[in-house]
């Protein structure tokens, strides 16, 4: 085998096949951040989701507290005009 032969081998063989492993390196540490991204939206989504709930949560019980309250001071009101209606004049 001479050196020409060998620079031949080389060039139409060696050379694509070093193109193709620099581009499979390049397109692995490509899907690597792809998959950090996304890991990291979905870490996000799932906190804000965690933070909207316990807003939720918090209004409800806010309201509960709220028209109980409502509630009582209604039934105090009404319980007066019964015993008011109720009475002789």
């Amino acid at each position: 085998m001479n050196v020409e032969m060998l620079l031949y081998i080389i060039a139409n063989q060696g050379f694509p096949i070093a193109l193709s492993i620099l581009l499979i390196f390049r397109i692995d540490r490509f899907m690597q951040e792809i998959v950090i991204a996304q890991k990291e939206g979905y870490r996000q989504v799932l906190e804000n989701t965690k933070e909207i709930h316990n807003t939720i949560t918090t209004l409800n019980q806010q309201n509960r507290e709220y028209y109980s309250l409502r509630f009582a001071e209604v039934q105090k009101e009404l319980s007066g005009m019964k015993v008011g209606l109720g009475s002789p004049r």
